[in-house]
């Protein structure tokens, strides 16, 4: 576990130019924080131990303000930056290197039980402040996802999706090429 935690504070270190030392990070990210506590609920949601993985999420909660399933699928290097009011649905999978930033929401629409209701977040993908991404769609590779918008269809690798319902604005053949 301690691999895992300077693994993140390594990461925010990396990503975050306020963070000034592994340490801080460490002991101010409630993003890391978040994700301790997801990992460790997480294991128990897979041995079918639902109640105690429910309660452990709903105590990082109290902590930390971001709520994390503990059936949502997390890669490596996810950045939860700030993190207040980040909700990341039960059968939400998110990839490597993912950035997302306060006010985000990975949520369902409809579906029953054990249907995938949530998105899946590809790799190197930047979900910006309060954006609400719902249903069971795919935000692709590298794509970016502006403030505010609000994801209601699939998102294309490399592409830049803004506005409430979200539009894409550009996609370009080329990975960290954006215009707006």
């Amino acid at each position: 576990m301690l691999k895992y935690i300077k693994s993140l504070g390594k990461n925010i270190l990396k990503k975050d130019p306020a963070a000034k030392s592994l340490l801080e990070a460490i002991i101010t990210s409630p993003g890391i924080k978040a994700l301790v506590y997801h990992k460790i609920a997480h294991k128990f949601y897979k041995k079918d131990r639902t109640l105690l993985a429910r309660l452990i999420s709903q105590r990082a909660r109290r902590i930390t303000g971001i709520e994390v399933h503990p059936g949502a699928t997390i890669g490596d290097n996810l950045l939860i930056d700030h993190g207040m009011g980040v909700v990341i649905g039960e059968t939400a999978e998110v990839g490597n290197n993912v950035t997302i930033f306060h006010g985000v929401t990975l949520g369902g629409i409809g579906g029953g039980k054990g249907e995938k209701r949530h998105p899946t977040i590809e790799d190197d993908v930047l979900i910006g402040a309060g954006a609400k991404i719902l249903g069971p769609i795919t935000i692709g590779k590298g794509a970016k996802v502006g403030a505010n918008s609000v994801v209601l269809e699939d998102v294309p690798a490399y592409a830049t999706a803004v506005g409430a319902p979200a539009k894409i604005k550009v996609k370009s053949s080329k990975a960290n090429l954006y215009v707006i």
